[in-house]
């Protein structure tokens, strides 16, 4: 097996010049390592009021424009997202001792996206999507079920459509910080920053 990804020493890392193709490497390594989830990440996002919430989602997408999750719209994750437009979020990959930050606006992705992605999930979790009120008061685990069953049996035949609500989001990042782990705690922390999701990326190295 490679093991380059655990002999990365600070300067591999702090020479990139921007950080996307940076991430996608470390993404990748992070797949070859990790035994669960390497996609996971928590999602930072803000109510009405200000007060924050954080959450782990899967990373279902990544490209030049940012990495896209979905979720219910409807649920209290999707309504911050649509309330604030603005989002963070947290890669930990234990294993190889990194950690990326990533903040930035929000946007929702277009149909054919999402409708594509939902797609490819197992059926049993296109009818969860109908049958869970994301977020919202639950009487009971038979409430549920009884939800499910309701809406295997409507879409027995046939395709499961996507629910209107069931969105894709895309975070366009402003911010990337990489971290890795150092030595007596004097980590290697490098940010970079652009002033929009078009803009030129500002590189600087961060004290631990």
């Amino acid at each position: 097996m490679d093991t380059r990804a655990e002999q990365l020493t600070a300067g591999d890392f702090t020479e990139a010049a921007e950080p996307f193709g940076l991430f996608e490497q470390w993404l990748a390594e992070a797949k070859a390592k990790e035994i669960n989830d390497p996609d996971a990440m928590a999602l930072a996002t803000v109510d009405a009021d200000g007060m924050p919430n954080v959450r782990m989602v899967l990373c279902r997408g990544f490209d030049s424009r940012g990495p896209v999750f979905y979720t219910n719209a409807e649920s209290a994750k999707g309504g911050e997202l649509l309330g604030a437009h603005k989002a963070a979020a947290l890669f930990h990959w234990k294993s190889l001792r990194r950690q990326v930050r990533i903040r930035g606006p929000v946007e929702v992705v277009d149909d054919a996206q999402s409708d594509a992605y939902f797609a490819s999930r197992p059926r049993d979790s296109r009818i969860g999507a109908w049958a869970s009120q994301q977020s919202r008061p639950l009487e009971s685990r038979f409430a549920l079920e009884k939800a499910v069953a309701k809406f295997a049996a409507k879409y027995a035949i046939g395709e499961v459509p996507r629910p209107p609500y069931w969105k894709g989001f895309r975070i366009r990042p402003v911010q990337f910080e990489f971290w890795s782990d150092g030595a007596f705690r004097l980590h290697n922390r490098i940010d970079f920053r652009r002033d929009a999701p078009d803009g030129d990326w500002r590189k600087q190295r961060l004290y631990p």
